[in-house]
């Protein structure tokens, strides 16, 4: 019993559940948030992978930004003419950090961006499959 338990969950784990594809990449980045105090604060960093839904961020130097913390995202100029960027993410996007990844001796701080899409453009799984 406790290895057919075993052998659903790594099934489940399996399964996609992303509504859109999520695509490697190595863009320029920056971020721009206010601190707790309300100072405009920035960081530069390196897209590292990116969907319609969310972005994950290296940044070049650490910071120190909290978890749901509302954040603008934006992907250098430059770059967006070389690469397949989803119309989405063009000029400054509102974001919230849901994932920190601290520094490490072999990688650099992280952080993973959920990006604010209007709510009236729903997206099912179907659709996100269909427009791909």
């Amino acid at each position: 019993m406790i290895a057919a338990c075993t052998e659903s969950t790594a099934a489940s784990r399996a399964i996609d559940m992303r509504l859109t594809e999520r695509r490697s990449v190595n863009l320029p980045a920056r971020l721009t948030w206010k601190d707790a105090r309300g100072t405009i604060r920035f960081a530069t960093g390196v897209a590292r992978n990116l969907s319609a839904h969310g972005v994950y961020i290296e940044c070049h130097t650490p910071v120190s930004i909290p978890l749901y913390r509302l954040v603008q995202f934006q992907i250098d100029r430059d770059s967006l003419a070389t690469a397949a960027v989803p119309p989405a993410l063009m000029g400054r996007v509102p974001s919230a950090v849901y994932r920190v990844s601290p520094a490490s001796m072999s990688q650099r701080q992280g952080f993973a961006l959920r990006l604010m899409v209007d709510p009236r453009v729903a997206t099912t799984p179907e659709r996100a499959r269909a427009t791909a």
